[in-house]
């Protein structure tokens, strides 16, 4: 098993936080567990962990007055520790620079791209392409831009599927 963090070396420190009826596992390699200060695993947050949010920052009182709460919901980074969660969705835009390392670490990347099968996707975006070149193809038509039209049609016919006709020299 991989450590999340490096993503290079062997896991050799194996963390579970269960919060509710939630769980959350995290697998580090020894210097990434060194590097997140896990000296005694009984006393850290998986959040607080993953943002790189130590207890002492939570000590600070000049920390906590300037604290960075949601302008919607008033979520704050204490909060998110605590749950594990965020309040609503601007919370992505508030706490976005500690989010997106967490994010990475976490998974594939920070973009969603959902749970859709790999095959429903393509087919999918495939048919939103066709939508859109068939839209361009209309009005390349009604522009009487035939060679831009011809184009459009020829890469219609690829998307589905149909070669097509070569031109006679």
């Amino acid at each position: 098993m991989q450590c999340c963090v490096c993503k290079e070396k062997p896991a050799t420190v194996h963390l579970t936080q269960i919060v509710g009826e939630k769980m959350q596992k995290l697998d580090l390699c020894e210097d990434c567990a060194k590097a997140k200060g896990i000296n005694d695993p009984t006393s850290f947050a998986m959040a607080d962990l993953m943002l790189g949010l130590g207890a002492s920052q939570e000590l600070d009182p000049t920390v906590g007055a300037a604290q960075i709460k949601c302008p919607r919901c008033g979520f704050s980074q204490a909060d998110f520790k605590k749950s594990g969660r965020l309040g609503c969705p601007e919370c992505y835009q508030t706490f976005a620079e500690g989010l997106s390392g967490l994010l990475k670490t976490m998974h594939k990347g920070t973009r969603h791209t959902g749970k859709a099968p790999e095959a429903l996707r393509k087919s999918r975006e495939t048919g939103d392409r066709l939508k859109l070149l068939q839209k361009k193809l209309n009005k390349a038509v009604e522009a009487e831009d035939y060679e831009l039209a011809a184009q459009l049609r020829d890469e219609i016919k690829v998307l589905n599927g149909v070669a097509p006709a070569k031109a006679a020299k």
